[in-house]
């Protein structure tokens, strides 16, 4: 089995407020305000919510990132440039059991460690699902659908050439995407370290090869 197998400046780059220097670090503000919004949906997190848990005030919160709904889209900004990073990398793998390794890899690195900095696909998918506002609901549901597309696409050239015979691109995919799911589920259930990496294992293991 392969290996299982950024970003934003650590200082205040939205500018002081009335000439003062900010005292808080944008790219973890808008981590806590991704995690508000993953477990709320976007019309379930007040205002309150999100700035009690990125620690500023209402005011700094629209000087620095600018209305709830500019929030929220640059959270997501934040999300796919620097926590989906892996996804484009495992692509490149010369196998489709290669870049499964690679995605399960990262992800049971991710939500084994317990890094709340980051995230796999699940945070698309619970993020679509709890997002009630229509118009986010449906730029969540587009991104998410860009990169599984791209996984697709992937499958599909390795179906060309011959990489998993008797198995159809689409159909793999779906369970790929079905098993990262899946561990961000078990995850957010409390699933340990061992459960994960289980599990990966498992999945891995019947994937179809030459």
């Amino acid at each position: 089995m392969s290996q299982f197998e950024t970003s934003l400046p650590t200082t205040d780059t939205c500018g002081p407020a009335r000439g003062r220097p900010r005292q808080f670090d944008p790219e973890t503000a808008l981590l806590a305000a991704l995690r508000v919004f993953w477990t709320r949906g976007y019309d379930g997190a007040s205002l309150s919510d999100l700035t009690e848990a990125m620690g500023i005030t209402r005011p700094s919160l629209y000087a620095c990132f600018g209305n709830k709904e500019a929030l929220f889209r640059k959270a997501l900004d934040l999300y796919e440039r620097d926590k989906l990073a892996f996804v484009v990398q495992a692509l490149e793998a010369p196998t489709a059991r290669g870049v499964v390794a690679a995605l399960l890899g990262d992800a049971l690195e991710m939500l084994a460690g317990r890094d709340s900095g980051r995230a796999c696909f699940g945070v698309m998918n619970t993020v679509a699902s709890t997002t009630y506002d229509e118009s986010m609901r449906r730029e969540v549901i587009a991104r998410r659908t860009a990169h599984e597309q791209a996984l697709l696409q992937r499958f599909v050239r390795a179906e060309a050439e011959g990489d998993f015979p008797g198995h159809t691109a689409e159909a793999l995919c779906a369970h790929c995407l079905c098993i990262l799911s899946g561990m961000s589920v078990q995850a957010s259930a409390g699933a340990d370290a061992t459960r994960l990496h289980a599990i990966a294992k498992t999945a891995l293991s019947l994937w179809p090869g030459r």
